[in-house]
């Protein structure tokens, strides 16, 4: 289906396009590797036992990591080409 002025696919291709840089992204993130320390690296308190197992290769935390996780900034849940609303006014 072609619309105004895109050829057929495009909005597919735009879709798909968003939706491997996420993945790409996603994939990016750095996952921790190696022994779980005892002690927080940022704070020095203890790491809880069932943390430790629960993530293998932890070094920071909870109230670190939670610090952290505020301060992340989710990206938009659109298509930052261009919504369809906006190309039609």
């Amino acid at each position: 289906m072609a619309g105004g002025w895109s050829r057929d696919g495009a909005v597919n291709e735009q879709i798909e396009a968003s939706v491997a840089e996420e993945l790409e992204r996603m994939r990016a993130r750095r996952v921790p590797v190696g022994e779980s320390l005892s002690e927080c690296a940022e704070c020095g308190e203890e790491i809880p036992e069932a943390r430790r197992k629960a993530l293998p290769g932890v070094k920071i935390c909870i109230d670190c990591q939670q610090e952290r996780d505020a301060q992340f900034k989710a990206r938009p849940g659109f298509n930052r080409r261009g919504s369809k609303d906006s190309q039609l006014k």
